[in-house]
């Protein structure tokens, strides 16, 4: 196990699934992790759990709902007051939805927790990153970024004009990370910062199952279960580029099973990934 004492991580998204078992694992080495969740009740379960798996642990809670650019903004200040660096930030959280809803913010759910909070988040921490001796960003995406074949529609990014296939919005935000991932990779100096995407593996833990998809996932979901890798096994790569000395200096890659993968023709698209960048900004008022 690589020692991380004196290094700070946040997770998104820490209070369960694979977002708790990386928590776990990166405490576990040294490391002061921060939990980001929205759920108060369910992160300090996992906190209790984090503390009892590895005892002696540094592993806190504070609160941040990625469908609130407000709760962005406040997280973000407060982990700016509290440490003077943050060496890992891995942007786990996410949300698959049967039915079109809005955020606060006025944008389609989906697209703003899976990609506009964690593009909003890790601009703001970008300072705290770059203090770090060398700043890890990992974002979990998925092999279901595959199914946008067709690459992102930048005219419907919101998918108000069309007909609302939840899974497919899902599909294409998991696009929108791996994009992020690459354009922030040829962004940010590859000498302070890396920034790597994860494809955790087909893992059940609570996706799709506490009713975002209706009675129909929530059912598959336990049909596909003995299929499923733990969240543990899924952790694993998100660890692994969060704490390995083995990828120091790797960037812009897309990751399953600790390896380098080869994500969609869609994912490679380096005009795409710019132009969402850009777009990003201007939805989330990054300068």
């Amino acid at each position: 196990m690589t020692d991380l004492s004196g290094q700070v991580a946040v997770i998104t998204g820490g209070n369960s699934g694979i977002g708790k078992e990386t928590a776990v694992e990166l405490a576990g080495m040294g490391a002061h992790v921060v939990i980001a969740a929205r759920n108060p009740t369910k992160a300090a379960a996992a906190v209790k759990e984090a503390k009892d798996r590895a005892p002696g642990a540094a592993v806190e809670h504070l609160p941040l709902d990625l469908a609130s650019f407000a709760s962005v903004r406040a997280f973000a200040g407060a982990i700016t007051e509290r440490f003077d660096h943050l060496d890992v930030l891995v942007n786990n959280a996410g949300v698959v939805l049967r039915r079109r809803t809005t955020t606060e913010d006025g944008h389609e759910t989906q697209l703003q927790v899976n990609h506009l909070g964690h593009f909003l988040l890790t601009n703001l921490l970008r300072e705290q990153v770059e203090r770090a001796p060398a700043g890890r960003v990992v974002n979990v995406s998925s092999t279901g970024h595959t199914y946008a074949r067709k690459g992102l529609d930048f005219d419907d990014l919101e998918w108000s004009r069309r007909w609302y296939q939840g899974f497919l919005v899902y599909c294409a935000t998991k696009l929108a990370n791996v994009l992020f991932t690459r354009e922030l990779a040829n962004r940010w100096p590859a000498t302070k910062v890396t920034a790597n995407a994860v494809h955790p593996g087909f893992v059940c833990s609570n996706f799709a199952r506490e009713g975002d998809m209706g009675a129909l996932g929530a059912v598959g979901m336990v049909l596909l279960r003995p299929f499923a890798l733990s969240s543990a096994a899924g952790a694993r790569t998100s660890v692994y580029l969060a704490s390995s000395p083995d990828v120091n200096g790797v960037t812009g890659q897309y990751f399953y099973k600790c390896r380098v993968a080869s994500p969609s023709k869609a994912a490679l698209d380096d005009e795409a990934a710019a132009r969402l960048w850009d777009v990003s900004a201007e939805l989330t008022g990054v300068n």
